[in-house]
């Protein structure tokens, strides 16, 4: 089962996701996206694994900033009932292949990250076990300046809705409150 919550930033969505896997799944494994590169992020990183090292809950950590598809075949093979796993979030995930994909002369950034956004959907429509998948919702703001924003943007939105298209919920996280969107989504 592939679950989706989003959400827009401090909306609640990760501390949602993790409440939803504690209720779901007896242990899980916690799939850290984020890179440190200041002071600021550190102490995020920080707090966030204090919070899951004092819930009452068997989490396992891995941190991996670039290799999610990859990493989802392996804990799928690694064993006959593949874990639990939250990923927190896609759309760090996302700046960081786009940030990596800009390399090289002849390089088409877009088609680059495309190709890894479906290599990930295909991995978690092939992941056996309960998947939760953590992502901002960044469409609802100001059309952004730069064209890096804009592209980030426009390939969040893509991989928001390819993810959304292979979830069974969907789930909206505004001021800590979420609300299912996918039963809820109107059929033409």
């Amino acid at each position: 089962m592939i679950v989706l919550i989003t959400g827009g930033a401090r909306s609640g969505k990760s501390a949602f996701a993790e409440r939803w896997c504690m209720k779901h799944a007896s242990s899980a494994v916690y799939i850290a996206t984020a890179e440190v590169y200041d002071e600021e992020m550190r102490e995020r990183v920080n707090l966030h694994r204090r919070q899951r090292s004092e819930a009452d809950y068997a989490w396992t950590t891995l941190e991996e900033p670039l290799r999610l598809a990859e990493l989802l075949k392996e804990l799928d093979g690694a064993r006959q009932d593949p874990p639990a796993v939250l990923v927190d979030c896609l759309t760090l995930w996302l700046s960081n292949v786009l940030l990596g994909a800009g390399e090289g002369p002849d390089t088409d950034t877009t088609a680059v990250v495309e190709r890894e956004i479906e290599q990930l959907v295909e991995a978690a429509k092939l992941y056996s076990g309960l998947l939760v998948l953590v992502t901002n919702e960044v469409g609802s703001g100001i059309v952004p300046e730069y064209p890096l924003g804009r592209l980030y943007r426009d390939l969040a939105g893509r991989l928001n809705r390819r993810m959304a298209e292979i979830s069974e919920q969907v789930f909206l996280v505004t001021a800590g409150i979420p609300i299912e969107l996918k039963s809820r989504a109107y059929d033409l």
